[in-house]
Order: structure tokens, then sequence, then C-alpha cells
């Protein structure tokens, strides 16, 4: 069974939010969606300054099995990422949801269309 924390949102894509500080949330991708990927082992990340839009690819994670895309799951624009990724991409596999993040968003509107932990929870089931 994978661990899904409470406090957090999910995506059907399997990507994760929280707030951080008022108006910017911390991304990454969920232990289910790290353990269906295997060892990864390469992760391109958005840029810094970048503007996203939800539900569009954002980034890659590569894995010693395929490639995965990264999907937003804000719109918003980038004002920081997780640059250690770079030299220790497998990072993502021991603690998704912690050193493992990918990227904080600044958003400018309202956030919506995220899942609670249940509701993510049925979708893994």
């Amino acid at each position: 069974m994978s661990l899904i924390p409470e406090g957090l949102q999910y995506t059907k894509e399997h990507e994760w939010v929280s707030e951080t500080s008022t108006g910017v949330y911390r991304m990454g991708i969920t232990d289910y969606a790290q353990g269906a990927l295997g060892d990864i082992v390469y992760v391109q990340l958005p840029k810094v300054g970048e503007n996203i839009t939800a539900d569009k690819v954002c980034g890659e994670v590569e894995s010693t099995k395929s490639v995965s895309e990264i999907f937003a799951p804000i719109t918003g624009k980038i004002v920081a990422i997780n640059e250690s990724l770079g030299q220790t991409p497998e990072t993502i596999n021991s603690d998704p949801y912690g050193a493992g993040w990918l990227a904080d968003i600044e958003v400018s509107g309202a956030v919506a269309g995220l899942l609670s932990p249940e509701q993510y929870r049925q979708i893994t089931a």
C-alpha cells in the first residue's frame, strides 16, 4: 500500500501539492507514482520563472523502466526547483514527500480541482 499523507492535495496524474506559504505551493510526485516507475535516474524540471498550466506537461521523470510526464497540478509561475535532484534523482524514490519535492509554484488565483487524501486513495486502491 502506498503512503498517502494527510494535509496534502493530489491529482489524478499522481502529483501532490502542499501550500508552503500564502499563494506558494510545493509539488512532487506521489509514493504510488515513484513505486510504479521504479528506480528514478533522471528528472527534467520546469525552469524558474516559467509559467505552467494545470493538467499540462511541465517536466519528465525517467526511470530504469520508462519515461513519465509530470503534469502541472495547478496553474502558476515556478519560483523554485529542487536543484539537488539533478545529482540525486533517486531521492524521489526514498523521500517523495520530503527531500524529493520537485518545484514551488506561485499561484495568483484559486486552486481547484485537486483531490483529498481519501479521494486519491480511492483511485490508487
